[in-house]
């Protein structure tokens, strides 16, 4: 059954926007964008330019390309808990990052995707191309792989299924045996391990944060050179990363989970 036309036009300004996201400094060429939403040209050119009207997408007045807009940053100000948590977090995460001499992220899930919340460490990793706001399939990260291990079977088929198309869109299948051998040696150990299987030297291990329903909303990451971390620090790895996780967990606990204050008043 054919979606009704407003709910279309809505669903695909919604996938404009999660694609937009994907390249947020970048940006995006018209006919790059519309194929990689599936569109003709004219169609993507009338919801943009609707967006833009908006400002939930803006153009670069250098390259003509396509970026999220300013409106998106303010409508997130209001997210409630959300900014709090990401203080946390960070707060939480550059001391224990520097104390395990490597990177940390901490990943929020989004939907069939990830997206960067914080990332502390080193500036510069060779092999790491996540920053703050990198959006990208879960499967293509240890903290994706840690965050499905809490789906259930059919879930997980679900996303793996949209995972594999997205990646032979815009890669092909060359790094699909890699992104496979992560995740079997991520379930052997029963949390995130990547020891090298996607970008040779680097090492990565991550642990999920759970919600309340006990399925994943985040992850927390652990990322450094196969020297910093070699195989035989597996268990203290895993133990540092539970606990970390474990605080994390606590602090979404209260921010972003639980309820409301009752009867609180408007100051307008």
């Amino acid at each position: 059954m054919d979606m009704p036309t407003g709910t279309q036009s809505l669903s695909r300004s919604i996938r404009l926007l999660r694609v937009l996201a994907t390249r947020g400094e970048i940006g995006w060429r018209l006919s790059d964008l519309a194929a990689a939403c599936e569109l003709d040209k004219s169609t993507a050119h009338r919801i943009l330019a609707a967006l833009q009207k908006e400002r939930l997408v803006q153009q670069r007045a250098g390259d003509r390309r396509y970026l999220p807009g300013p409106l998106l940053f303010e409508l997130g100000l209001s997210v409630h808990g959300q900014h709090a948590f990401q203080d946390v977090a960070r707060a939480r995460l550059a001391p224990w990052s520097r104390r395990m001499d490597g990177s940390a992220l901490l990943l929020l899930r989004s939907g069939h995707e990830y997206v960067c919340s914080v990332r502390t460490g080193p500036a510069r990793l060779p092999g790491l191309m996540v920053e703050q706001g990198t959006r990208r399939p879960l499967f293509t990260s240890v903290g994706g792989v840690a965050i499905l291990q809490t789906f259930g079977d059919d879930e997980a088929r679900e996303v793996l299924a949209n995972n594999v198309e997205q990646e032979t869109a815009k890669r092909g299948t060359a790094r699909l045996p890699l992104l496979e051998k992560m995740r079997e040696r991520s379930a052997q150990h029963g949390f995130g391990v990547n020891l090298g299987d996607v970008v040779g030297g680097v090492h990565a291990f991550a642990v999920p944060l759970r919600g309340p329903e006990g399925t994943a909303f985040a992850s927390v990451c652990l990322i450094g050179t196969a020297e910093r971390f070699p195989p035989s620090r597996l268990l203290e790895i895993h133990e540092e990363l539970t606990r970390i996780a474990g605080e994390l967990q606590l602090e979404a606990q209260q921010l972003l989970f639980a309820p409301a204050a009752p009867n609180q008043k408007s100051n307008m």
